[in-house]
């Protein structure tokens, strides 16, 4: 394996774990004292501090007015019809129908991907993708822990948007995001994405009463700015350099994997044949996406065979 595309395995895998273990930590604020909407504000107005603080000590990175436009459209699609919207949704319909929502990640972004940049849809590809599905959604119909919520087709629905536009914007914005680094794109990102969602989450922060935040949720607040947000979003455009947006997409599926061993470790659930299982479909599913080939990979054999052909 090339090292940039290495990194970029390693950059988005460890991502996707921050992110399974922001799982836990989010639905217990959001259980207890945080609306969804102040806490996608957090996440959003944290990032853009952070992101804009460090990039003083980064190298500077000019970035032209088209380029900046292509940015907040990607923001509009990574984060302000990513987040609230999934959030939104899943106030609507039940956690497991949202789950089983989300793992269509990969599949939709398979087919936008086929759609809009002409990546082939590989009968390995196919398999792979099917393969971490079925690990991900073993894991949610097997799960010990209690859900609340009743399911909802308007609910659903809006989470299949917020997945779509997730997709929409591993597909599309790659060109952008390779011409500069991470802390460049997703400083303007996260302005833009702070500033559009600010007034959709302005009455709920307003609403939040703080005096009964402890310590601990202050902590776990923290994780979510810092850890699930900064580092997490930190490592996704390292990710978006070397990897095909389906190949991204899978390792999705290395959330609830994470989110379902915290469970355990926490003795919230019990771990079984089922989870085990579980993990080995998705990282099998992952491993059978990565050695699918891409259309470069399949036109420089179309290529090679055509001139042996030539030259018989």
């Amino acid at each position: 394996m090339e090292k940039n595309k290495l990194t970029g395995h390693i950059a988005i895998f460890s991502a996707n774990i921050i992110f399974g273990l922001n799982i836990p930590i989010s639905r217990m604020l959001m259980s207890q004292i945080l609306s969804p909407y102040t806490l996608t504000f957090f996440r959003l107005s944290g990032g853009m501090i952070l992101f804009w603080l460090i990039s003083f000590f980064t190298r500077k990175e000019k970035v032209p007015f088209k380029d900046i436009l292509l940015l907040f459209l990607a923001s509009l699609f990574a984060l302000t019809f990513n987040q609230l919207p999934y959030f939104i949704g899943l106030a609507s319909t039940s956690p497991i129908d949202a789950s089983i929502v989300v793992t269509m990640l990969p599949i939709v972004t398979m087919i936008l991907a086929a759609i809009i940049i002409k990546e082939p849809i590989t009968l390995m590809k196919a398999v792979g993708v099917i393969v971490g599905a079925s690990g991900a959604l073993l894991l949610v119909f097997t799960s010990h822990s209690t859900h609340i919520g009743k399911s909802n087709f308007l609910g659903n629905i809006i989470v299949f948007g917020a997945v779509t536009s997730f997709a929409l914007y591993l597909t599309l914005f790659k060109n952008v995001i390779i011409k500069y680094s991470a802390i460049t794109v997703m400083k303007w990102m996260f302005l833009f994405g702070t500033v559009v969602c600010f007034p959709f989450c302005y009455k709920p922060l307003m609403q939040t009463n703080f005096t009964v935040l402890t310590i601990h949720n202050y902590w776990q607040i923290a994780y979510v700015v810092i850890f699930a947000t900064f580092l997490g979003y930190l490592f996704l455009p390292a990710g978006q350099k070397t990897l095909r947006p389906t190949t991204l997409s899978m390792y999705n599926y290395v959330q609830p994997v994470v989110a379902s061993m915290v469970a355990v470790v926490l003795c919230i659930d019990t771990f079984g044949i089922e989870k085990a299982l579980s993990a080995f479909l998705v990282f099998a599913g992952v491993y059978i996406v990565t050695q699918s080939k891409s259309k470069a990979q399949l036109d420089a054999e179309k290529v090679l065979k055509n001139s042996k052909l030539a030259d018989q």
